[in-house]
């Protein structure tokens, strides 16, 4: 008798741990900007992120959000598909236009993940499987700072150390406000330095593209991202698929992120 109590009792709580739900904690507005004597009011305001993570589990993968909204609107609020994940998820905010130029966008974007791999071991985040992403304005930051890996070398950190990098309905050409603010009208593809395009190359991280429907999509998105997709393959990459959702337009990160998701745990256990 005493021992099948003891059995049961040691099955029960053996059940109950195995079912017991995983802890998360958020902090916010946390600051990656550098430490200067120039840092203005407007740096500390943007220049910080959320982070979202689970209590007890070490070296769980990581996922850098960046926002959309053109480069001139938008917060950093953490994705709820993305929450309670087990995945450590990153959401950055960032300077906008035009209270600063785009490309400023892109350097703090690019100051940000370089704050995650130095920091993210404090939050139980694996430094060797860190993903970008982002949703339109924000796809865009994703590829550029990981598509010119000068931009992270110049920070100490090597931009093909990134795990994956996976935009929903990113620019691979220039974006629209750099040539807003050049008088280039929306209809007018440009591919130079500010593009993503400028710098394909064979080495790149994996890459998941992601867009809505081309006949949906704002112009010419899907094509794009399509060419950016082709080019890299000439140029011998051959880790990149691209994702078209059909019947959605631009605003298709919701059946996007489960893609995401997938992504992150299939490239994470490759890495392991």
């Amino acid at each position: 008798m005493r021992f099948t109590i003891l059995f049961g009792l040691f099955f029960v709580c053996n059940v109950a741990f195995a079912f017991q739900k995983t802890v998360y904690k958020t902090q916010k507005n946390i600051p990656y900007y550098q430490q200067t004597d120039s840092v203005t009011a407007y740096q500390k305001e943007k220049n910080v992120l959320n982070i979202h993570y689970p209590e007890g589990n070490k070296d769980v993968p990581v996922i850098i959000w960046f926002h959309g909204g053109g480069l001139t609107s938008g917060d950093h609020t953490i994705p709820e598909a993305l929450k309670e994940t087990n995945n450590v998820i990153v959401s950055v905010d960032y300077r906008l236009s035009p209270t600063v130029k785009p490309e400023t966008c892109i350097d703090d974007a690019v100051l940000a993940i370089a704050w995650v791999f130095q920091h993210i071991k404090d939050y139980n985040g694996d430094s060797d499987n860190i993903f970008v992403a982002g949703h339109s304005a924000g796809g865009y930051l994703a590829l550029m700072s990981v598509m010119d890996a000068s931009r992270l070398e110049a920070l100490g950190v090597d931009a093909n150390k990134i795990a994956g990098l996976i935009p929903f309905s990113g620019h691979t050409i220039t974006h629209f406000e750099i040539r807003k603010q050049n008088n280039i009208k929306a209809e007018q593809p440009i591919i130079d330095r500010l593009a993503p395009l400028y710098y394909v190359r064979k080495d790149a991280p994996p890459i998941l593209l992601i867009t809505g429907d081309r006949e949906k999509e704002l112009l010419g998105r899907y094509e794009e991202n399509a060419y950016f997709c082709r080019m890299m393959k000439v140029a011998g990459n051959e880790d990149i698929q691209l994702l078209e959702l059909d019947g959605y337009g631009h605003l298709m990160a919701a059946p996007a992120f489960p893609l995401l998701l997938e992504f992150v745990k299939n490239k994470s256990a490759d890495n392991k």
